[in-house]
């Protein structure tokens, strides 16, 4: 298993960028991810939260294939009565 040296959030190019120890630069598409698995405003503002303040976290998110399950566990929309 590849061991990951850095982890950050490009502003530039929108992307995490992940370094391994191999030398590969691995790259993950914020918007083209949002675009796919997002479906709310409250989706798309957690997946934002978690690439700003733990692009680690999100890394991980999007390559173990589970955002949605996990969109589903910590979004709840609540109508206002």
């Amino acid at each position: 298993m590849k061991k990951i040296l850095s982890c950050e959030f490009n502003l530039d190019t929108a992307c995490v960028e992940l370094r391994m120890d191999d030398g590969t630069l691995l790259s993950i598409n914020c918007t083209a991810v949002e675009n796919e698995v997002a479906n709310s405003m409250y989706q798309q503002s957690e997946l934002d939260w978690l690439i700003y303040n733990d692009p680690l976290a999100y890394a991980e998110l999007i390559l173990n294939g589970a955002p949605e399950l996990y969109l589903k566990a910590v979004t709840q929309k609540t109508p206002l009565d």
